[in-house]
């Protein structure tokens, strides 16, 4: 069984950071790659950030390109995403999230490809 647990949110002031974490359990996980989604009341769950098993290959979202960094620890069994410049629209549930698949990086923006879902933490972006 995988659960994977997300830390790191919280509240804070438009053009801050903030740095979430995952922790990941169960085996393997340096095989599988990792995203970060994110969701608001009303909207569908989207794509924020992927990052491929060795890390070799990262995706992001249009809105936060430049702002946002994944990476990802494999002796910790953790990802993290790193907030930079936070705006408004960033406020929302985030969370983390394994692909169905090793060793597969295609449709690492789809939320269907992913099979584990931490609980989510809630970030609040203020003005």
């Amino acid at each position: 069984q995988v659960q994977l647990v997300e830390s790191g949110g919280g509240l804070v002031q438009t053009g801050g950071s903030l740095r979430l974490s995952c922790v990941a359990s169960g085996r393997a996980f340096s095989t599988y790659a990792m995203g970060w989604f994110r969701q608001t009341p009303g909207k569908e769950r989207e794509a924020v950030a992927a990052i491929s098993s060795g890390a070799s290959r990262t995706y992001y979202a249009d809105s936060v390109k430049g702002r946002f960094t994944i990476s990802r620890d494999n002796a910790k069994t953790t990802v993290y995403l790193h907030m930079n410049n936070l705006e408004l629209e960033d406020t929302a549930v985030y969370y983390c999230a394994r692909f169905r698949q090793q060793f597969n990086f295609q449709g690492s923006d789809n939320a269907g490809a992913y099979d584990y879902w931490g609980q989510g933490t809630q970030v609040t972006v203020s003005s």
